[in-house]
Parts: C-alpha cells; structure tokens; sequence
C-alpha cells in the first residue's frame, strides 16, 4: 500500500507540475505568437508606405510654382497694338496683352533679357495676321500656338532649352 500511496502521490503532484508547464508554455508561446506578428505586420505596414512615398515621388515629379512674365514693347507698354491685314481693304487693329508661362526663374531672366528681340518678332508674327482668320476661337488659338512657337525657339537659341510653357493673351481687342 506504501508503494500504491508513493505513485498516487507522485502522479497527483506530478499532474500539478506538469499543467503548470503546460500553461507557461502555452502562455510563452502565444506571447510570441502575438509579438511576432504584430512586428511583422508593423515591419510589412511600414514597408508599404515607404515604397508607396517612393513610387509617388518618382510618378509626380516636383512641379514649381508658375512664372509669369509680362512681354513688354520697349517703352514699356504692356500691349502690342497692329494693323491687320483685311479682306475688305478696312483698316482694323488688333490690341494684345501677352503673357509668357514658365516654371524656372532662369527663363523667366532670359524673357527680359531677350525682350526687345521677342517683342520685334511677336509685332512682325501679329501684323501678318487676317482679321478674319482672328474672329473665330480657332484662329486665335492658332496665333498663341505659333507666338509660343517663336517664343520657345528664342528660348532654344538663346539659352538651350524652350522653357516657356505658353503665351498667353490676357487681353484680346480687335476693332
């Protein structure tokens, strides 16, 4: 019986022992299982946000703010003012407020650099114009595509690249 006693005893205590290593084990096992993951998630979560801050700085490059320069006659009147050319032998006259759009300061300094040259071929490009051909939108937005044309290719000569955007006209007059 003494023995019977021995092994019930070692069994009771050794059932107790044994939950209690089960439990710790248990317990460590689920605190790793739950810090593991969290540092994974943290450590996947993060890296997308980097690669996704990468990939938008390489897809949106760094626009800077837009210059515009006002193209000047050489007394410094803001508007060219032309004859146009008319099919019904009327004098008409064509009033232009023109704007150059650039992005770099350094095209913007070369605009007034360059104005008197700029300004002689804008005079010479509006007063080969129709007043015919100007009174539809199409027309007009021909002559800013080919002032912007001249511009760029002042720009290309003078300082190697186009640099300006567009030309704009602010103000648009023919009487």
């Amino acid at each position: 019986m003494a023995t019977n006693a021995a092994v019930e005893t070692e069994s009771v205590e050794g059932g107790k022992g044994s939950k209690k290593k089960l439990i710790i084990i248990l317990a460590l096992a689920a605190v790793l299982l739950l810090g593991g993951g969290a540092g994974a998630a943290y450590f996947l979560l993060s890296g997308d946000e980097a690669a996704e801050q990468t990939s938008q700085a390489v897809a949106e490059p760094v626009r800077h703010e837009a210059i515009y320069t006002k193209v000047r006659t050489l007394e410094g009147k803001p508007s060219f003012v032309v004859t146009l050319q008319s099919a019904d032998d009327k004098r008409h006259y064509l009033q232009a407020f023109v704007e150059a759009k650039s992005r770099n300061p350094v095209v913007d300094e070369a605009l007034k650099l360059h104005m008197p040259l700029i300004v002689a071929r804008l005079n010479a490009l509006f007063s080969a114009q129709s007043f015919e051909d100007l009174q539809s939108i199409e027309g007009k937005k021909a002559l800013r595509n080919e002032a912007t044309a001249l511009v760029q290719s002042i720009m290309q000569e003078k300082i190697g690249e186009p640099g300006v955007e567009t030309i704009l006209f602010t103000n648009f007059v023919m009487q």
